[in-house]
């Protein structure tokens, strides 16, 4: 069974016409799921703007029926019987032929994809595998190799000690043109490979219909929470350049040779240019590099008459889409597997509030100097909050976020008696009078904040005049607390008549329409 993102973005990459083998390599799954979720998602008569507006949880269930998610014991092939078969002299066995024999012999036995996925397990392990290489035909503006230069050279040396730092450098190219750029980061966090990424699409002064990132150790994690803060990150480059990512085949670099030999290239080229001076900055570092690799762009290739800049003006650029409006803005992402039960996570020693109900639930913080963005598993945005550097105070909470138990708590705690005089005045004199006269019946004011708070929070949505009246017997019989308002406010909302008497002569209550 596949999750939301999975689903989503299977459909999404076979609407824009990838290829089967692109949607089995971006989501590591095989042919028959990818065909399972299509075929499922075509019966469901469904488009997939109205998949989008469906709750996570009812597109998994419309795509795996829990119905059809029974564990079942499979009986396991023969596969030496059938590898056998196949590689007997003169047979004509194809694995094709040997799928359907199992499953006339086991009807409940494994389906296609997982049958091949075991047999050539089965047979790597056992006979090992030959290797084989593909001619790729490149399509111009078609795709972004991106990868980081294996060698970390010592390059960067610290001003003040003297020592004498690694480097990391990232590098993309275009897959006709060839044409490169080159970026020196001291990290490979997954901020670094998306600012360069970002620096290098502005480099190439339009976006490529795929970008295609090598399997990155700190980028692309298999099985684990990083795999969903990758995703996230994709998703943002996706929406805002609208384009794809298309990771090559796991462990497979020749998925990607034009970058793969262009990283070699670089090593020589410009990680040994690089070495003959001494930078003490980040930003010299650059500007060196830059000029490193202006030149390497401007050389003509081997044995041609044009170089790699002449072949990206005359076929790659014209096929580029256009930049958007705007600059992507690169932030800082943090998984949470389970968000507390105080509803506020963590970050950069702060803590920020998202609403009550996503207890125990992922997220994923995507931090930017001046916000904090909280997204769900899904990606989708759930709140903002100013991003603060102050020391105090630590947590920053939204009152829409808080259970209506604990606003109300807050609120308690955080009013004083002006506040609560204030707030009595809206009813007029009488609630004035009570209010003043039950924090004044307290040897501290502040013992008398919760009831006032309770009886205020009570009258709220109650005509004026009802609460006046309330009020006004409570003060007549000099009995101003919680309890006796509460049981006067019971008599006069029984329907008994008011007794206007006790009211100002200006408070008419039925001319001002208080009662309905």
């Amino acid at each position: 069974m596949q999750d939301y993102n999975t689903i989503i973005g299977v459909i999404t990459m076979h609407e824009n016409q990838c290829p089967f083998a692109a949607i089995e390599s971006r989501y590591r799954i095989g042919s028959g799921t990818t065909q399972r979720i299509l075929n499922r998602f075509k019966d469901s008569g469904f488009d997939l703007e109205h998949l989008k507006a469906m709750e996570p949880k009812q597109v998994e269930d419309l795509i795996y029926p829990p119905s059809n998610l029974k564990r079942k014991d499979t009986p396991e092939p023969d596969f030496q019987y059938y590898y056998d078969r196949i590689h007997a002299a003169g047979s004509r066995v194809n694995i094709s032929y040997c799928w359907i024999d199992y499953k006339q012999q086991h009807p409940d036995g494994y389906e296609q994809t997982h049958f091949y996925e075991l047999y050539n397990r089965f047979v790597e392990e056992n006979f090992g595998k030959r290797e084989a290489k593909m001619a790729v035909e490149r399509v111009p503006g078609e795709k972004m190799y991106i990868d980081w230069v294996g060698d970390q050279p010592e390059l960067l040396t610290d001003p003040e000690t003297g020592e004498i730092k690694k480097v990391h450098i990232f590098a993309t190219t275009l897959g006709l043109s060839s044409l490169i750029y080159a970026e020196v980061f001291r990290d490979e966090k997954l901020s670094s490979f998306i600012t360069g990424t970002v620096n290098a699409i502005h480099f190439y002064g339009g976006v490529t219909k795929y970008l295609v990132p090598d399997n990155l150790k700190t980028a692309v994690t298999k099985h684990s929470r990083d795999e969903l803060v990758l995703q996230s990150a994709y998703s943002d480059l996706e929406d805002f350049y609208d384009t794809i990512v298309l990771p090559p085949p796991p462990r497979k670099p020749k998925g990607k040779p034009t970058v793969e030999n262009h990283v070699r290239f670089l090593e020589t080229h410009l990680v040994e240019k690089l070495k003959e001076r001494i930078f003490t900055s980040l930003e010299d570092l650059n500007a060196e590099t830059q000029k490193i690799v202006a030149g390497l762009n401007s050389r003509q290739f081997q044995g041609k008459t044009y170089s790699r800049r002449d072949a990206f003006e005359k076929y790659d650029r014209p096929c580029l889409k256009p930049l958007p409006g705007g600059t992507f803005t690169v932030c800082e992402y943090k998984y949470v597997n389970k968000i507390p039960d105080n509803y506020h996570i963590e970050y950069d020693g702060h803590y920020y509030s998202v609403l009550y109900s996503y207890c125990g639930k992922p997220a994923i913080v995507k931090a930017l100097p001046s916000e904090i963005r909280i997204c769900d598993q899904y990606n989708r945005l759930i709140c903002k909050h100013k991003r603060s550097y102050k020391e105090f105070p630590l947590y920053v909470t939204d009152d829409s976020h808080m259970r209506p138990e604990h606003l109300y708590y807050k609120e308690v705690n955080e009013k004083d008696g002006a506040y609560y005089r204030r707030w009595a005045s809206v009813f007029g004199p009488n609630m004035s009078e009570f209010i003043d006269c039950m924090l004044r019946s307290q040897k501290h004011e502040e013992q008398a904040y919760n009831s006032c708070a309770g009886i205020l929070h009570k009258v709220k949505d109650l005509p004026h005049g009802i609460v006046e009246e309330t009020a006004a017997q409570c003060i007549q019989m000099h009995s101003c607390r919680y309890k006796t308002f509460q049981q006067v406010l019971a008599k006069v909302q029984s329907g008994q008549r008011l007794n206007t008497d006790l009211l100002p002569a200006h408070e008419n209550i039925r001319g001002k329409g208080f009662y309905k």
